[in-house]
């Protein structure tokens, strides 16, 4: 087992609808370096994690979102899917969460339609950065700098695109959350 991230506890913030890969191939990733890996979800139980449009399988809530606090933790995990980030962006408290990461100056990593909340958490402004081609514009229309790369790291922020770039987002995602914290992630 790599010790790279030893002692490092992570958050994977999700909810019903996460695509299965971009949570469970970035926890895996995780663990094996080395981290703790908690689950947090607006809601308890179980959450609903999807392939692509097919039902996925059902992953275990760690941590009640009301519980959490970015204090708690070094790094935060946002995978996509396309009702996740949607579902995560429209919950004031997962937003100010994502918040309090970035304000702390703690590595986040986002794939796929996740970025959606960084937008909702005025973190994309002046940000290079990737995503799910859909939503590039939402990107650019919050002040990002929308880019089509397996994989983009500005000062702490790792964005990717989607599952078959889940190897390069790792690596990157492993790399930021080692290094740890990015003074030019707060706003």
């Amino acid at each position: 087992m790599n010790t790279k991230l030893n002692s490092k506890r992570v958050a994977i913030l999700a909810t019903d609808g996460f695509e299965q890969a971009e949570l469970e191939e970035p926890i895996a990733a995780l663990e094996k370096a080395g981290a703790d890996v908690c689950v947090v979800s607006p809601h308890d139980g179980k959450i609903q994690g999807m392939k692509h449009l097919e039902k996925g399988d059902e992953v275990d809530v760690d941590m009640l979102l009301s519980r959490a606090s970015a204090s708690d933790f070094d790094a935060l995990v946002i995978p996509g899917g396309l009702a996740n980030p949607d579902s995560l962006r429209s919950t004031p408290e997962a937003v100010e969460f994502v918040r309090q990461f970035a304000d702390a100056g703690k590595p986040i990593a986002s794939i796929c339609h996740g970025p959606w909340v960084l937008i909702e958490a005025g973190i994309a402004k002046g940000r290079r950065m990737t995503s799910w081609p859909a939503i590039q514009s939402d990107i650019r229309n919050a002040g990002g700098e929308w880019v089509d790369e397996e994989v983009v790291v500005d000062n702490g922020l790792v964005t990717s695109r989607k599952p078959a770039d889940l190897k390069a987002f790792n690596a990157k995602m492993i790399e930021e959350f080692a290094e740890g914290l990015h003074p030019a992630m707060a706003g």
